[in-house]
């Protein structure tokens, strides 16, 4: 009796070898709700905290009888000299050692070895809180002009603007869905250099749980990440009902964007994302977990595009119209979101859509290519700038104002 000889090509080697390590499959909840025997995983609370905290300094950042110092102690939750105050009303937040400022421009991927631009960044909003109270807050009562900070009537509205017709308040607001909340969900938790960090690809693949927790710490990282759009929700489980009244943040953008046909889908389209992501960690598939970081990425960042898109075009309709306060508040608006465009992360290149070098040429475009601001700048120049923006992306002007 002959014996049949099996050979086994490389190839087919290969194959074997790939299905005996294909990635687990992953099915994701109809929540973002994870459990371990029983008790939940998923855990944001410092997330929770900052979206609170940055609700109490957006109101500040209105009241004319707060002081430099104030907002400042806002910010940082710490005075100039790193001791501990209490400048919330919540006492929750008095009793947290969180804070906006040590969270801003403070990325893993984009900023731990840039300490110098975090530093000019955090510089930034150090500035422009100094000018609210110093320049702004005094002038409330001003007719605001050329050169001159004050009050401009916006309809029913009274907008406070600097010399140039700038609203320090909606800069900071809108600088900060990048500096902070997109930074950090992006380029820090959602980030493999995150994930997987020390020992914790083993540690989730061993179920090792973070000490006295529920969760592995592969699990947790997630989870923050999740809770800087989320985090505000009442129900976290379920976010989308309550989408835009949450926070001031990037969840009242995700809505707006989300109401306009043209991107009716992206706010379900990064919840599911975010789910499948998670529930990609639990089943230990990192490929799957890897490419929803990515749409993740894409699509938070394009809601950063669309909205800087959105107050350009704006301003230009309003300035057609006459309605220079209208056009100062989007213009502001717009300024914020500019700005947070240096925070956003294309998933092909890993880096962000616009450098913090185009990010300052388009600002000084708006602010200083005449010397005054938005108080003669050019539509042509806004409808520029907004078509430039667009171009990065995959969605066009005319999607954004129709």
């Amino acid at each position: 009796m002959k014996r049949k000889i099996l050979l086994l090509t490389p190839a087919l080697l290969m194959t074997i070898a790939c299905e005996r390590h294909t990635d687990p499959e992953v099915m994701a909840p109809a929540s973002y709700s994870f459990e371990r025997n029983g008790a939940n995983t998923v855990y944001y609370d410092g997330q929770s905290e900052r979206l609170a905290m940055g609700g109490e300094f957006a109101s500040a950042l209105k009241d004319d009888s707060k002081s430099a110092t104030d907002l400042s102690e806002l910010y940082a939750n710490q005075d100039a000299n790193g001791n501990d105050v209490d400048p919330f009303v919540n006492p929750v937040l008095n009793a947290s050692t969180k804070s906006l400022r040590s969270k801003t421009a403070g990325s893993y991927l984009y900023f731990s070895s840039n300490a110098s631009e975090s530093a000019q960044i955090k510089a930034d909003f150090d500035g422009w809180i100094q000018a609210q109270a110093n320049d702004v807050f005094p002038n409330f009562s001003t007719l605001a002009a050329i050169g001159t900070a004050g009050q401009i009537a916006d309809g029913s509205s009274v907008r406070y603007v600097n010399s140039l017709g700038l609203e320090y308040d909606q800069a900071i607001v809108k600088g900060l869905i990048g500096a902070v909340m997109t930074d950090q969900m992006l380029n820090n938790y959602l980030d493999p250099g995150v994930l997987d960090a020390g020992a914790n690809l083993e540690d989730n693949d061993n179920g090792v749980l973070y000490t006295d927790k529920n969760y592995t710490t592969m699990e947790h990282k997630w989870d923050e990440g999740y809770g800087y759009l989320f985090g505000g929700a009442s129900d976290g489980a379920n976010p989308l009902s309550s989408l835009g009244s949450d926070d001031s943040f990037l969840n009242k953008y995700f809505e707006k964007v989300s109401s306009d046909s043209d991107f009716s889908s992206i706010a379900q389209d990064t919840y599911d994302a975010l789910k499948l992501g998670r529930a990609a960690i639990v089943a230990g598939n990192y490929t799957v977990r890897d490419e929803q970081a990515d749409l993740v990425r894409d699509l938070v960042s394009k809601v950063i595009g669309i909205r800087s898109v959105y107050y350009l075009e704006a301003g230009a309709t309003a300035l057609d119209g006459g309605d220079m306060g209208g056009a100062f508040h989007d213009l502001s608006e717009g300024f914020g979101f500019i700005y947070s465009l240096q925070f956003t992360h294309n998933p092909n290149t890993n880096a962000p859509y616009f450098s913090r070098y185009e990010v300052n040429d388009m600002l000084d475009d708006l602010m200083n290519a005449s010397g005054n601001g938005f108080w003669d700048i050019s539509t042509t120049d806004l409808r520029t700038i907004s078509a430039d923006i667009a171009s990065r992306f995959d969605f066009t002007v005319n999607q954004v104002t129709n």
